[in-house]
């Protein structure tokens, strides 16, 4: 659940928050609550605002993975964040502790992404598919523990589950993703994807902003490789 606690920056136009791993980002058809809703809520009574709350989601991300989370708190600010989505000039980096370690310490994979909307999954094709969508991807090997690899991905393309699919199509399953090949699930359903940090330029200000969100409490694993 939301708390004040997890804001990471915030500004008259901008607020990043960090979502714990389970939280929709946006409502959906099952009417759950989500963490757009949360936070409106909060803004409300925090700043006691008689009238609806604009808060405009810039991006999401999955369910199961967990981190920082971009939102615009102005329509000025929101039409302007998504042209720089839409333009790449949102830098966003994920961690992800694999089952297995990749052949190359760094690289760039490329890949076509085809969505599967009956099954909510993705597949990864090393070739141009009708309909598919070219993803590309940034990783470097962080660290290495027994059973598991932290890699470090920088995002160049916005696909569907694109760096779970990914990592699983060159035999590197991220723990705890059974979607996607894991061996096994974690408790409470998620999935060790974090949205570790995120940098751009001010939409409104134009001056650097850099927002980076702790790895997920009460997970050893997490701990030990944040470490390093």
């Amino acid at each position: 659940m939301f708390s004040p606690d997890d804001i990471l920056y915030e500004d008259n136009h901008l607020l990043v928050v960090d979502k714990h791993c389970g939280d929709l980002v946006q409502p959906d058809p099952s009417g759950e609550s989500a963490l757009e809703d949360r936070i409106k809520a909060f803004i409300k009574a925090r700043d006691g605002k008689p009238g609806e709350v604009f808060l405009g989601v810039v991006h999401r991300i999955d369910r199961p993975v967990s981190g920082a989370v971009l939102f615009a708190k102005t329509s000025k600010a929101l039409v302007r964040l998504n042209e720089m989505i839409r333009e790449g000039r949102i830098r966003k980096v994920y961690w992800a502790l694999t089952e297995n370690r990749p052949e190359a310490e760094e690289g760039e994979l490329r890949h076509y992404i085809l969505r599967d909307g009956r099954t909510n999954r993705s597949k990864a094709f090393d070739t141009p598919r009708p309909e598919a969508k070219e993803a590309r991807l940034r990783y470097r090997i962080v660290g290495a523990g027994t059973h598991y690899t932290l890699l470090e991905v920088e995002l160049l393309t916005g696909r569907h589950h694109q760096i779970r699919a990914q990592l699983a199509k060159i035999g590197c399953p991220i723990r705890g993703d059974l979607k996607y090949g894991a061996k096994r699930s974690l408790p409470g359903g998620g999935i060790s994807l974090h949205s570790r940090r995120m940098e751009f330029e001010h939409p409104v200000r134009h001056e650097p902003v850099a927002v980076t969100a702790p790895v997920p409490a009460g997970d050893n694993l997490w701990a030990y490789f944040e470490t390093l």
